[in-house]
């Protein structure tokens, strides 16, 4: 009887080592499947300084005085490339601009004709592009511009668009000082500078770091490019692009030298991938309209001047991850929605000539609350729905856009059948009691 409770006392052992390995084991099997299952995230290279034993005189000054900048430009591609502060902010005495810094000139903050020293080819697309003066001129209109300024922005294709035809009056009517917290802020990016140079690099490039994964991202771009008349974070976040950036893009190789970048670097698209990024067959551009086929900003799109070669370069990226059947299929329908948000726009454009005919109206804009509504039928939600057709967000394209523009037509067409008939003596309430509280 002892012998078999020995026996029996080692067969439990046994069995109880035996599960315990076989646990072991199912365990590290579950956790090496959840291993492989997950994306690799990128390693995390160590930030070299570039400036940690440097005993150049700005260097150490600012060290103290703004410790943050020195630190940013440090870990920059800029300062490892031996780039000096000197190289961006010297300037010679007479300078436009320019203020006296211990024994020096400088500039505060350089502009693109300081970029253009080593970056020319990238200053010369910029100035192509609607980050360029149009930009500007969308608030600011062309009135200040030089005579200089005014050739080359009439050059610029955008300025087919012409971008400052309504825009700039509502700039005109607003709190000066709210718009430069507001309008100015974003369309500064192609402000004029006192040294005849057009822009501000730094509106995308954020200094004093210049880094390429910042500028690639795009949170970067969402800085302006949000909110009702042009919501294209909005719309790539709920896009499949975006949410493939959202769920995989901290595995992507952002920063990758420009001209080389793959699917393997980008398995979905970001806003720089699609409109500037050398990617498949198209090159690097700094020209944001370089690949695109509408002026869908404008009132009314029209083509632009060189949509079929646009277009090609698109399609360029888009080939790396579609066929050509799917994405043949997908131009010619949005082509179509944007022809039909055209239809709607001239629908409005209809209601309001006969108040103007009628002298019901002037052609001064926003003296009336129904130049309200029409401006945000195509301002707001007109573009929004083009955007969203692109960009493959449909709730933008639907309840943000066609369906707004629907109910904004409805009040247009109440608010002019009322006037009409107010001035045909029919005695339909007057909105013009507004007038007072427009200015």
């Amino acid at each position: 009887m002892a012998q078999e409770g020995k026996q029996g006392i080692f067969n439990s052992g046994r069995l109880l080592i035996i599960s315990g390995v076989v646990t072991i084991v199912v365990i590290g099997l579950i956790l090496l499947i959840l291993a492989i299952s997950q994306p690799t995230r990128a390693v995390s290279q160590p930030r070299v300084d570039a400036l940690a034993t440097s005993d150049d005189a700005c260097v150490v000054c600012h060290r103290r005085s703004t410790p943050g900048i020195v630190e940013q430009f440090g870990h920059s591609t800029m300062a490892a490339a031996k780039v000096s502060c000197k190289n961006c902010h010297e300037v010679k005495a007479g300078y436009p601009d320019a203020v006296e810094h211990e024994g020096t000139y400088v500039l505060r903050s350089p502009t693109t004709a300081m970029c253009q020293k080593c970056h020319g080819s990238e200053v010369a697309q910029f100035y192509q592009s609607r980050h360029g003066l149009p930009a500007y001129v969308a608030y600011a209109g062309t009135g200040t511009l030089s005579a200089d300024l005014k050739s080359q922005y009439l050059a610029i294709p955008e300025a087919q668009a012409a971008p400052d035809k309504a825009r700039s009056a509502l700039y005109a009517i607003e709190d000066p000082h709210l718009t430069k917290f507001a309008c100015e802020t974003c369309h500064s990016v192609g402000a004029p500078r006192p040294d005849g140079s057009v822009g501000n690099c730094q509106k995308c490039h954020l200094r004093h770091e210049f880094s390429l994964e910042q500028a690639r991202k795009p949170e970067t771009c969402n800085n302006c490019h949000i909110g009702p008349d042009h919501p294209q974070w909005e719309i790539y976040v709920e896009s499949p692009h975006g949410i493939s950036y959202n769920t995989m893009g901290q595995t992507w190789n952002w920063t990758k030298a420009s001209g080389t970048l793959t699917v393997s670097d980008f398995p979905a698209p970001t806003c720089a991938i699609c409109h500037m990024s050398g990617f498949g067959a198209s090159g690097t551009t700094h020209d944001v309209g370089d690949r695109l086929t509408w002026f869908s900003s404008s009132q009314v799109s029209a083509r632009r001047p060189n949509w079929e070669g646009n277009k090609v370069q698109m399609q360029n990226v888009c080939r790396q991850c579609h066929n050509q059947e799917f994405i043949d299929t997908f131009y010619t329908n949005a082509d179509q929605a944007e022809d039909s948000v055209n239809n709607y726009v001239k629908q409005a454009d209809a209601i309001m000539q006969p108040l103007v005919d009628q002298k019901l109206v002037t052609t001064v804009q926003f003296d009336d609350p129904i130049k309200f509504v029409y401006f945000e039928i195509w301002h707001h939600w007109g573009r929004t729905a083009k955007f969203g057709t692109w960009m493959q967000g449909p709730d933008y394209t639907q309840w943000h856009g066609v369906y707004e523009m629907l109910k904004g037509l409805s009040e247009l067409k109440d608010m002019a059948t009322k006037m009409q008939s107010a001035a045909a003596g029919n005695h339909y309430p007057s909105i013009t009691f507004l007038k007072p509280f427009l200015g």
